[in-house]
């Protein structure tokens, strides 16, 4: 009996031995830069969402946060990643809306239930945009141009299974035209294909085509919102003003691995908190053309899995053509 009390305590010393190192090093995180992997292009509006939480956030996090960009997949490759990094809080994922479709695609096996979410920072509407030269002046001209030759307009998105690939389908499904879908790896290679003249329009968020709408070279036709948008988009008429029920749009946050520990996923989602309330942040994502729309970890799990059972019976129901 002796022995067996014997083992049994220096099997609890050995475990104890081998978790205390960890708890403290939890403890006294952060000791080193924590990386932050974008699941998209740089120049895009989750690449500005990012870096402009990386430079508000030192404000409340002692180490520096450094963006690294893992495009692909419809952000599959980057949100792979993060999902599969140590869980010790020093690589956190970019979570956005493509995390709730693309497993249905089966371009991913990684779902909303995989992370642990630290807050949602961010939602955008989707719009229909075209060069300024176009001679599309309004959504009605371009889509009687798609409905009169099937696959007559080229629809640029930020890749197959992105957000923007599936608002471009709903549109064909709400209006029944048929779009000659062309993806591009991320949504800022999108923009460009569409200002170099190589597609006659582009699914896009605000953000991604705010300089080119300012400078001229772009014009937005029409938002997936609904209500009309804050200037510069006010005059921006939307689907729902034209009588077609589409409101689709992009949301971004922060999440990290499973089995981070617990003082690790208070730390990171008390610094979230604190930098979303931070008028310099929010002003950072309003001139960057991103809306703030903060929402707690807990509320932003909720959220995710809703969005997830919603894009499954929407996908459903169109025809996701590549």
């Amino acid at each position: 009996m002796k022995n067996f009390r014997t083992l049994g305590m220096a099997a609890a010393s050995i475990a104890a031995a081998l978790l205390t190192p960890f708890a403290s090093h939890a403890a006294d995180y952060p000791t080193h830069p924590i990386e932050i992997v974008v699941p998209s292009s740089p120049g895009g509006g989750t690449d500005m969402m990012a870096r402009v939480f990386a430079d508000s956030a030192k404000k409340y996090v002692p180490q520096p946060f450094i963006v690294t960009n893992k495009a692909g997949a419809g952000g599959g490759i980057g949100m792979t990643e993060a999902q599969r990094a140590a869980p010790d809080g020093y690589k956190i994922g970019v979570l956005i809306s493509e995390l709730a479709i693309i497993p249905y695609l089966n371009m991913t096996k990684v779902t909303t239930a995989d992370f642990i979410p630290i807050a949602r920072l961010n939602g955008d509407p989707g719009l229909i945009a075209v060069r300024a030269d176009s001679p599309y002046q309004t959504i009605d001209d371009l889509l009687a141009a798609a409905r009169k030759q099937e696959g007559a307009v080229s629809m640029g998105n930020a890749g197959s299974g992105t957000i923007w690939h599936l608002a471009a389908a709903a549109v064909e499904q709400k209006t029944g035209v048929k779009f000659n879908h062309v993806p591009f790896q991320g949504a800022a290679p999108s923009v460009l294909a569409l200002v170099g003249g190589h597609v006659d329009a582009i699914t896009v968020s605000p953000a991604e085509i705010g300089p080119h709408v300012a400078g001229g070279k772009v014009r937005v036709l029409v938002a997936m919102a609904d209500k009309r948008l804050p200037p510069p988009y006010d005059k921006v008429v939307t689907f729902k003003e034209k009588g077609t029920d589409l409101v689709i749009g992009t949301w971004r946050g922060l999440g990290v691995p499973l089995n981070t520990p617990p003082e690790i996923v208070k730390y990171l989602r008390d610094a979230a908190r604190k930098t979303a309330q931070d008028p310099a942040f929010n002003d950072a994502l309003v001139k960057a053309n991103l809306q703030p729309a903060y929402m707690e970890g807990d509320q932003f799990q909720v959220f995710m899995n809703g969005q997830a059972a919603y894009f499954k019976a929407l996908l459903a129901s169109v025809e996701l053509k590549k």
